[in-house]
């Protein structure tokens, strides 16, 4: 091989939503880890998912029917750090469709996440600065000239680029100033015939050319210029690589609590900062840096809980139900949002609390019952190639319970836990009457088993 196969699969898990076996043999075999690295950072080497394919299939306009959209590209995308990008500006930079009620706007801006995530930071805010569903999500088309509404200024310093501490409130009502007359062009009326885009657009009527002071610059300046300035921070280096950090590596406090407390590895928030700052906030050398680190690979032995949509898009590239579009795609939207996470609907501008918040009584059993559920019928395609190459209670337990482990994308789970797998299959051993099918029926519960452990909720 030419790379370590589970330093390989924690990158996948974390760098998108997990690899198969099969994946796994293909990569560690052509490539070194690094080069792995390189391909997922440089995604035009691959081609993008046919969207027009998957539109033939889900089709309408209902939420739940976007989601399911999303979902059958983080499985089966050959650029999985794109989706995965999309989901983490998603989750910085929330916007919910419980507002605008505009699916296609909140959708747009999911395209928006994905062609730009892995640009850099400048771009990334000045394309959210333009988004119509960001725009109406924090009345910045109530923001005007004569009367300014500071709610985007705000949430831009405060939670998008710099954090709490880092700016003045003059500096809010500046980047406020500045972004006036940033707007949108209304859709046609939804009906009859079905939702239309919104579209940017610029008021120069509406926007105040006065002077502005923003920390510390003085001008005649425009959102374009409010960006720039917020890109060259040392603050917003620190607060993006703490994301960064919080969403691939190890989870973080949540967000209000960083003014008061120290990130879990503050040198390694420094080293993205500085590659952040060095490359004027190039997204694919700050996450090949990441990727590349010790402390990344360090962090196979840190948990970190997957959020909802992790743990549904990694059990449904496993089992392969989905590797085609096919109907019932879209229930899987409603499995995320039992376990606290709903796609395209975040609860607040706070987006969703993280780590262990995702976790209580009520979604975690949603969470296990899931990944059960999902993995009882043999013949499913992942599954039956877990199946076939696992082979049998004849091995001894412990190879079984390895061997599983490994085929399910290289898990790797505590040794509390390997212990009661063993134990498991040592009973699955003695209760098996020789017969080859109950044999094969065993190991998909020995599977279920593995999916319902404390361990599978980690990623």
């Amino acid at each position: 091989m030419k790379s370590d196969r589970i330093e390989v699969a924690h990158l996948m898990r974390r760098a998108g939503f997990g690899a198969t076996a099969s994946e796994l043999d293909i990569l560690t075999a052509e490539k070194t880890y690094d080069e792995i690295v390189d391909d997922l950072v440089d995604i035009e080497r691959f081609p993008e998912v046919d969207q027009s394919f998957v539109e033939r299939y889900y089709g309408g306009e209902p939420v739940a029917v976007y989601v399911a959209k999303w979902l059958y590209r983080m499985i089966n995308t050959p650029r999985p750090l794109e989706e995965k990008m999309a989901l983490f500006l998603h989750h910085i930079y929330p916007v919910a469709w419980g507002k605008s009620e505009h699916g296609p706007s909140i959708f747009t801006q999911i395209n928006t996440f994905r062609r730009v995530g892995l640009t850099d930071f400048k771009t990334i805010l000045l394309e959210l600065s333009k988004d119509p569903a960001m725009i109406f999500w924090l009345d910045n088309n109530e923001n005007h000239k004569d009367e300014i509404n500071e709610n985007y200024g705000r949430e831009l310093l405060e939670l998008f680029s710099m954090g709490i501490g880092s700016y003045s409130e003059d500096d809010i009502k500046s980047a406020s100033r500045a972004f006036t007359g940033w707007t949108f062009r209304q859709p046609l009326s939804l009906y009859p015939m079905g939702h239309h885009q919104a579209e940017f657009e610029f008021l120069s009527e509406d926007h105040d050319y006065g002077e502005k002071t923003f920390l510390g610059y003085t001008g005649n300046f425009d959102g374009d210029d409010i960006i720039d300035i917020i890109v060259q921070q040392p603050a917003t280096a620190r607060f993006i690589s703490r994301h960064l950090y919080n969403f691939f590596v190890e989870d973080e406090p949540q967000v209000p609590s960083w003014s008061i407390e120290p990130p879990r590895d503050e040198d390694a928030v420094e080293q993205l900062a500085t590659v952040f700052l060095e490359s004027n906030g190039d997204m694919r050398a700050v996450l090949a840096a990441l990727f590349k680190s010790d402390f990344f690979k360090n962090a196979i032995g840190k948990k970190k809980v997957k959020s909802p949509a992790e743990l549904v898009a990694g059990v449904l590239k496993q089992t392969g139900e989905f590797r085609y579009p096919k109907p019932g795609m879209h229930n899987f939207a409603g499995a995320s949002t039992v376990m606290g996470q709903n796609l395209l609907n975040p609860p607040t501008v706070e987006g969703w609390h993280t780590g262990h918040e995702w976790i209580d009584s009520g979604t975690l059993s949603e969470r296990v019952n899931f990944a059960e559920k999902q993995f009882g019928d043999p013949e499913k395609p992942g599954i039956k190639e877990i199946l076939d190459r696992a082979g049998g209670l004849g091995d001894s337990p412990e190879t079984l319970v390895n061997t599983c482990l490994d085929l399910m994308g290289g898990l790797r789970v505590s040794e509390a836990t390997h212990r009661l797998l063993v134990g498991y299959a040592q009973e699955l051993e003695t209760l098996n009457q020789g017969n080859g099918e109950e044999e094969r029926v065993d190991v998909l519960n020995l599977l279920q088993m593995i999916v319902s452990t404390v361990d599978y909720q980690f990623a």
